[in-house]
C-alpha cells in the first residue's frame, strides 16, 4: 500500500512539473512576444497561469486514492499560497515604486516653491530657515539711465562677460538679499503695531528684537548694523533713546525709523517716515519722490553731484501746508546719502541731497544708501540734545590705552561690534555699567567717534526716505525695494 501511495504520488508530481513547464514555457513565450506589455496584463497572465495549475492537481486527486488525494490537497494548497504571495510582493513592490514618484513629484512641487514656509504673526522665523535653498528674493531690478551721450545701457544685461562677473559676486549679492528680506519683514511688522503713546525705548526694543530673531544673530557674521534711529519732527538723524528717556510718540509728530541689518559685514541701510496725522502726507510724498528720483538717476559712471542735483529739483518742486501756513520743501545740504563697504557703512563717497558736491564717479561692484531728507525749516542740521550712537574709527591704528576700564571697554566694543555702530542701550543689554567715563576716554583718543542727534530749527518738521543700491555688472539692484516703498 505504502509503496503504492509513494508511485502515485511520484507520478502526480511528475506530471505536475511537465504542466508547468509547460505552461511557463507558453507564459514566457507570451511575455517574450510582448515585452512592453502594461503591469495589468502582466497580473492577468499571473492569474491565468494560477488557475491552469490548479486544473490538473485537481485531475490527479480524482485519480488517485482518499490517502494521495489528501496529500494532492495539501500540496495543491501549499503551491497556490506560495504562487498568492509572491503576487502579493511583486503588486507591494510596483505601489512602493508608485509611493516613491509620487514622493518625488510631490518634493519637485515643494522645490519650485523654494521651501518657504510661510513667516508666522508675529515674525519669528528667521530668513535663512524661511528660504533654505539660499534662493532669496531679489529686489527692484533697473536697467542703467543711459550715458551724457545718449548711449543706452541696455548691453549691460546681454554681456556675456557682465554676466560672468554678476555670478562671481552671488555670494555677495545673497547676503544683501537676505539682510534685506529681514528689513522689509521687520518694518511691515513694525507698521502694524507703532502708535502714538508708545515710549520710544519700547518702540526701539520691539524692533530690534524682532530683527535680531528674522537675522538670526550670531556675533559678527550676522545681525543689527546700527541703532535704531526714531528722530521725532526737528531731529532729522542719530536719534535712539538712551536708558531711562521718558519720551513718548504723539499723534503730531513726524518719526523717522532709520535701521539697519547685515549678513557677513553686507550692510542695508533703509529708512522710512512715520506719521498718523494726514496734514504730513505731503512733505512724505516729497522725500519719497526725491529719494525714488536719485535711484532713478545713480548708476555706473554717473557723477554724485548730478544725483544730487536732480534730488534738490524733485524736492523743491513740493509745498505743503502745515496748520494753515505754507512751506517749500527744502532739502538738508549738509545731510547726505553714502556708499557702504563690508563692516562700514560710511565707506568714502558721499551722495549730496543738493547741486554741487563731489563730481566723482560712481563704479561697478559698489552699493550704495541713497537718502534724502526733507525739512520745513532752515534745511540744515547741527549737533543737539544728548549723544547716543557711537562708532569705532574704521582707520584707526593702535593707540596706547592707559585707563583699564577704557581698554576693558574696548574689548567689549571690538569683541561685539567691531566697526559697526552702537548705542548706550546695547552696551546695558551686555551688562556693561559705569562705561561713561571709559567710553568718553575713548572717544577723546580718537577711537570711537561720537554721532549726535542732528537737528534743524525748533517747530520744523524734517521727513526721510532711503534705500540701499547693489551697482551690479548687469543690473542696477534696489535691494531693499518692497510694496510700502
Amino acid at each position: 500500500m505504502r509503496h503504492f501511495i509513494s508511485q502515485s504520488l511520484i507520478m502526480a508530481e511528475l506530471q505536475r512539473d511537465v504542466e508547468l513547464q509547460l505552461l511557463n514555457g507558453n507564459d514566457l513565450k507570451e511575455e517574450r512576444e510582448d515585452p512592453d506589455a502594461p503591469e495589468s496584463i502582466k497580473k492577468k497572465r499571473r492569474k491565468k497561469k494560477r488557475s491552469k495549475t490548479t486544473a490538473p492537481a485537481g485531475a490527479n486527486e480524482a485519480e488517485g486514492d482518499g490517502e494521495a488525494g489528501g496529500v494532492g490537497d495539501v500540496t495543491k494548497q501549499l503551491e497556490q499560497q506560495t504562487l498568492e504571495d509572491k503576487e502579493r510582493e511583486e503588486d507591494g513592490e510596483e505601489d512602493g515604486d508608485d509611493g516613491e514618484n509620487s514622493a518625488g513629484k510631490k518634493k519637485k512641487k515643494k522645490k519650485k516653491k523654494k521651501g518657504l514656509k510661510g513667516q508666522t504673526d508675529p515674525p519669528s522665523i528667521p530668513i535663512c530657515e524661511l528660504y533654505p535653498s539660499g534662493d532669496f528674493p531679489k529686489g527692484e531690478e533697473c536697467e542703467y539711465p543711459p550715458s551724457k551721450d545718449g548711449r543706452s545701457a541696455a548691453w549691460r544685461t546681454t554681456s556675456e562677460e557682465k554676466r560672468a562677473l554678476d555670478m562671481a559676486n552671488e555670494e555677495m549679492w545673497s547676503d544683501f538679499r537676505e539682510a534685506a528680506e529681514a528689513h522689509r519683514q521687520v518694518r511691515s511688522y513694525v507698521r502694524s503695531w507703532i502708535k502714538p503713546g508708545m515710549t520710544m525705548i519700547d518702540i526701539c526694543e520691539k524692533l530690534e528684537d524682532c530683527s535680531r530673531r528674522l537675522i538670526k544673530e550670531n556675533g559678527l557674521k550676522a545681525g543689527l548694523a546700527f541703532p535704531t534711529g526714531c528722530s521725532i519732527n526737528h531731529c532729522a538723524a542719530h536719534y535712539t533713546p538712551n536708558a531711562g528717556d521718558p519720551t513718548v510718540l504723539r499723534y503730531d509728530d513726524v518719526c523717522k525709523i532709520d535701521f539697519g541689518t547685515h549678513i557677513n559685514g553686507r550692510i542695508i541701510d533703509c529708512a522710512f517716515t512715520v506719521t498718523f496725522n494726514p496734514k504730513y502726507d505731503r512733505l512724505l510724498e516729497a522725500v519719497r519722490d526725491a529719494t525714488n528720483t536719485g535711484i532713478k538717476f545713480a548708476g555706473i559712471d554717473v557723477r554724485l553731484c548730478d544725483v544730487g542735483e536732480t534730488i534738490q529739483e524733485v524736492m523743491e518742486s513740493y509745498e505743503v501746508e502745515i496748520d494753515g501756513k505754507t512751506y517749500q520743501v527744502k532739502p538738508i545740504r549738509n545731510l547726505n546719502g553714502h556708499s557702504i563697504g563690508q563692516y562700514r557703512i560710511h565707506s568714502g563717497k558721499t551722495v549730496p541731497i543738493v547741486k554741487g558736491g563731489e563730481a566723482t564717479r560712481m563704479e561697478e561692484g559698489e552699493a550704495y544708501a541713497i537718502e534724502t531728507f526733507g525739512s520745513t525749516g532752515r534745511g540744515a542740521v547741527h549737533d543737539d540734545m544728548e549723544c547716543s550712537h557711537y562708532m569705532k574709527n574704521f582707520n584707526v591704528g593702535h593707540v596706547p590705552i592707559r585707563l583699564p576700564r577704557a581698554k576693558h571697554l574696548l574689548n567689549v566694543i571690538n569683541e561685539n561690534f567691531c566697526t559697526l555702530a552702537f548705542c548706550r542701550r546695547w552696551l546695558d543689554r551686555l551688562g556693561e555699567s559705569k562705561y561713561l567715563m571709559a567710553l568718553k576716554n575713548l572717544c577723546d583718543l580718537g577711537i570711537i567717534d561720537p554721532y549726535p542727534p542732528l537737528c534743524d530749527i525748533k517747530g520744523s518738521y524734517t521727513a526721510q526716505y532711503e534705500h540701499t543700491i547693489l551697482l551690479r555688472p548687469t543690473y542696477k539692484e534696489v535691494v531693499s525695494r518692497g510694496d510700502d516703498y
